[in-house]
């Protein structure tokens, strides 16, 4: 088949889970497929990236988004038309009629979209089959902001909660087909249909991210996009509530926070036992050189590609019972879940003093994810879906 791939972001390079999960599903659909990608950018895409990508499609089409255009848009969003801020971000008349031409001359077998920020390019073709990947629940991730965020966004993020559970249960009958990374996120988009949504889970890319014995230089590591305002909580909670009680018992541990683009509330955490790495080339070192994975995870939904790298590189993972949920990770056995900061100090004291603890829960995680997630598995799923249309 020739399927038409629209993004909002170009898909490399991979330092953010929207990126890394359209990237590795072009991998595996290119095997069999012919791809013709389309993906916005609100920045000058480099030609290394590019020819990444020209590994696996047939044909790369930028649509350029101008910041003047994209402020216009926002601010009109809020002010006039009542549009989800997420959609109107991201949307461009110009940008529009370009896709429609590219569409014309391409003329795909399928249109598959990742999120709802790029659904109204297309989703007035109807006489092409279209699948939709949700990916996760946008709406109940910006509900789960809203209690912890200062007063003056507050209004905000309740206003864009609702328009965008609005348009999510709008977009809903636009498509065909449509998916997400997990049964906890399917079972959060507002539609009394989301029981036909097919569950797409994210894998691992075990060339990168397999286990390496390194010379440890951190006690415990969290990695990700530290822009990301459920990684900033996390790691904001991690090192105000959970650390000082681990302290207590073990004052001369560290963590290491590893990164791009680590916001100022990151920043201030840096320390002698708190290091902030920002932007690095390869993540995978950072997790041999590391003790114990810790992802306090407290808003955010999706599948947590953090835990699956960590687990792949045989490192014990700590996290919440949310990010579990869409793991499915048996407590205790694969995984280690803190309910509150004593529960956390608790298991990273006992992992980091315990040995065959530490290898219990490192080895179970490890043939856990081996057994349940790869990219080749999730994305035959996904060419299921689109090749039943």
């Amino acid at each position: 088949m020739k399927i038409f791939v629209l993004l909002s972001r170009f898909p490399y390079p991979l330092e953010k889970g929207d990126k890394l999960r359209a990237y590795h599903q072009i991998k595996e659909l290119s095997k069999h497929h012919e791809i013709i990608l389309c993906a916005l950018s609100d920045e000058k895409v480099d030609q290394a990236s590019i020819d990444k990508l020209s590994e696996y499609c047939a044909q790369i089409e930028v649509v350029r988004l101008y910041k003047f255009m994209i402020y216009l848009n926002v601010i009109r969003s809020l002010l006039f038309s009542g549009q989800s801020i997420q959609v109107a971000y991201f949307y461009n008349k110009k940008a529009h009629r370009r896709i429609d031409q590219l569409i014309e001359k391409h003329k795909p077998d399928h249109i598959y979209c990742q999120l709802i920020r790029v659904t109204e390019y297309v989703r007035n073709w109807k006489k092409i089959p279209k699948t939709l990947d949700y990916m996760d629940a946008l709406a109940r991730g910006m509900e789960r902001r809203v209690e912890e965020a200062p007063f003056y966004l507050k209004w905000f993020l309740k206003t864009e909660t609702t328009r965008l559970k609005r348009y999510e249960h709008f977009i809903f009958e636009e498509f065909d087909h449509l998916t997400i990374i997990s049964e906890q996120d399917r079972n959060l988009i507002v539609n009394i249909r989301n029981d036909s949504m097919v569950v797409v889970p994210n894998g691992v890319d075990y060339g990168t991210y397999q286990f390496k014995e390194l010379p440890k230089q951190f006690d415990l590591i969290f990695t990700g996009n530290m822009a990301y305002p459920p990684n900033v909580d996390s790691v904001v909670y991690l090192v105000n509530d959970i650390m000082p009680l681990a302290w207590e018992k073990l004052p001369d541990i560290n963590l290491v926070i590893v990164g791009a683009k680590p916001s100022p509330k990151v920043q201030k955490l840096r320390s002698d036992k708190v290091i902030v790495t920002g932007w690095v080339e390869d993540i995978s070192e950072y997790y041999a050189k590391s003790k114990v994975f810790v992802a306090p995870m407290q808003i955010g939904t999706g599948l947590q590609n953090k835990l699956l790298e960590a687990m792949a590189m045989k490192r014990p993972c700590i996290t919440s019972r949310l990010a579990n949920n869409a793991l499915h990770a048996e407590p205790n056995k694969s995984v280690l879940i803190g309910e509150n900061p004593k529960d956390y100090a608790n298991h990273i004291v006992q992992l980091l003093q315990n040995q065959e603890l530490y290898n219990s829960i490192a080895l179970n995680g490890y043939n856990f994810v081996k057994e349940n997630y790869t990219w080749e598995g999730s994305t035959s799923v996904l060419e299921k879906v689109i090749t039943s249309t």
